[in-house]
């Protein structure tokens, strides 16, 4: 009786647990792309260069989220769960106070120095003047991103993922919303002034404005219901405090001392590989306005931002979630020693990287055109020649996410950040080298963030296999999907040209893509790259499993 009621518990039961820690990890990746997908409709309401003006907030916004989400929730919640494992709930009470408090009083501090330093931000870092009033916005939003994250650490830390999982629909759903509404109110309002000074910038400006608002309030709702939840929660766990099993109550100092220790390797972390962007832009607008394009570089930069770094960004979280489940599996067999096992899962772990990554590149740029053209209103010609350039990025990105999140559950911290900061460095050059001195613009970006991301897969990628001795299989896992994959794309590529002038981009893509995917399908398959077991593990493997037997394959 007393074990059943300890699996009743507020922490929940191991199996469940592990179910809704796994809901919740694959819940954090699926709304990164619905945060990169939202970028699509909000172009097509306040225009590239409200985009452009939306960006230092957005990226800003995104950084404080990260930073709090992994150097306050995450800790946390490592913290919390193991004191609940133990029956110490007074001590994970304790921690789940003092996180709080921290994390608003750093969304505090951070919310200061937006506020005050909003006119120097957008002048002096961005050189984007017009940004002031949308990095504003971006200052209250902090406080409510630091109190979100302590509940949701609070929540997974006691077996509650599922919750934490909704909470984060619940956000990208209202968020993209709010921000929808917000930002029509706005740039209509803009509209009128820009229609007044005869200049269309206030229009923008005023729609990004709308934009940052519709965060706030998604952030805002998100935190009402994350305050709800535990309020109703609140008398169950204070019944599981009566019946606490500690033997000792941890100090407020112990406490900050752990949050610190466990917090700040992985503030670096998140600063060191997405920081990026930010300083992205800031070459950018220098290199445009040394070429004298200072009038239209917001509309340029809105454009990548929102078109190229979309577009790419929503391929790589596929391979992401293509690899994510198997990286507890491989980390779990490192903790038993069990070697042999963990390289083979490595190896099908890589394979599935390659057999989302290489198609997803592929058709993302043999089928440029058409993605840009059907999604996006404004300019097309830029985002194209971009996109087919800078695919790559994909595969390379799938491929460190793999090997960095290794190395963080392998315990290989000081590896992650040696291989960061060299990524970051090779970056931060190239872009002098091809941004601020070349002078190449958005292609000089895209090629800095492909040695950015080549670098850091292939450091990540010989660390982890030296630490395990680890041997790659190229032609299964490589060559035979990299070669599927150019079939497949050289025949979407055929029919996306017969198709496109004659029933546009929108029917074109659909054919192309549904015509290329299913070639590719057949093409993997007869090839032995992958079986039916690995094909069930990955992003929608039930219709790959479905067509393959479908067409007798399988």
């Amino acid at each position: 009786m007393k074990i059943r009621k300890k699996e009743a518990s507020f922490s929940g039961g191991s199996i469940r647990k592990n179910n809704r820690n796994n809901l919740a990890a694959n819940a954090g990746i699926i709304t990164y792309m619905l945060i990169l997908g939202m970028r699509i409709p909000f172009a097509g309401i306040i225009g590239d260069a409200g985009i452009g003006l939306l960006a230092p907030a957005f990226e800003l916004y995104m950084m404080v989220m990260l930073l709090f989400s992994y150097g306050i929730s995450r800790t946390m919640t490592g913290l919390i769960r193991y004191r609940v494992k133990r029956g110490q709930f007074k001590n994970a009470d304790r921690i789940f106070h003092t996180a709080l408090r921290l994390s608003l009083l750093f969304g505090l501090i951070l919310a200061l120095v937006l506020a005050a330093g909003a006119g120097f931000l957008s002048e002096t870092v961005f050189l984007e003047t017009m940004s002031s009033r949308v990095i504003l916005v971006a200052a209250p939003i902090t406080v409510l991103t630091a109190a979100v994250s302590a509940f949701r650490g609070f929540f997974n830390g006691n077996g509650f993922g599922p919750l934490v999982a909704w909470s984060q629909y619940i956000e990208k759903t209202v968020m993209l919303i709010a921000g929808i509404v917000s930002g029509k109110l706005y740039y209509g309002y803009g509209r009128k002034v820009a229609a007044l000074l005869k200049n269309d910038m206030p229009a923008y400006a005023n729609g990004a404005f709308g934009v940052m608002i519709g965060i706030m309030i998604a952030e805002l709702i998100t935190l009402i219901y994350l305050s709800a939840a535990y309020a109703l929660s609140y008398g169950s766990w204070k019944r599981q405090q009566m019946q606490d099993a500690g033997r000792r109550t941890e100090s407020s100092g112990e406490i900050v001392g752990m949050l610190f220790g466990n917090g700040l390797p992985m503030v670096l972390v998140v600063l060191l590989s997405n920081s990026f962007m930010m300083i992205d832009q800031r070459f950018f607008n220098y290199c445009m306005n040394r070429k004298e394009m200072g009038d239209v570089r917001t509309a340029i930069w809105g454009s990548y931002y929102g078109k190229y770094a979309v577009l790419a960004g929503i391929g790589a979280a596929f391979a992401c979630l293509a690899v994510h489940g198997s990286i507890g599996k491989i980390a779990a067999s490192y903790d038993k020693e069990e070697y042999r096992l963990m390289r083979e899962r490595i190896g099908t772990a890589v394979k599935k990287v390659c057999v989302t990554a290489f198609p997803a590149a592929v058709m993302l740029a043999v089928l440029a055109e058409s993605f840009v053209t059907g999604l996006y209103k404004g300019e097309s010609e830029q985002a194209v020649l971009v996109l087919r350039q800078g695919t790559i990025v994909i595969f390379f990105y799938g491929i460190a996410y793999l090997f960095c999140q290794l190395m963080l559950k392998m315990r290989m911290l000081k590896e992650l950040l040696f291989c960061l900061a060299v990524s970051f460095a090779v970056h931060i050059l190239a872009v002098l080298l091809f941004v601020r001195n070349g002078l190449l613009g958005a292609e000089g970006i895209v090629y800095s963030v492909i040695l950015f991301t080549g670098v850091l897969a292939v450091m990540g990628f010989v660390l982890v296999s030296r630490r395990v001795s680890y041997k790659q299989e190229w032609i299964y896992s490589f060559a035979f999907p990299a070669a599927a994959a150019a079939v497949s794309g050289l025949a979407a590529m055929l029919l996306n040209r017969l198709l496109f002038a004659l029933v546009g981009a929108i029917p074109t893509l659909l054919i192309s893509c549904l015509v290329g995917t299913v070639l590719y399908m057949i093409l993997v398959v007869l090839l032995h790259v992958v079986n039916e077991s690995e094909l069930s593990e990955m992003p929608f493997g039930g219709i790959w499993i479905a067509v393959g037997r479908l067409l007798g394959v399988l």
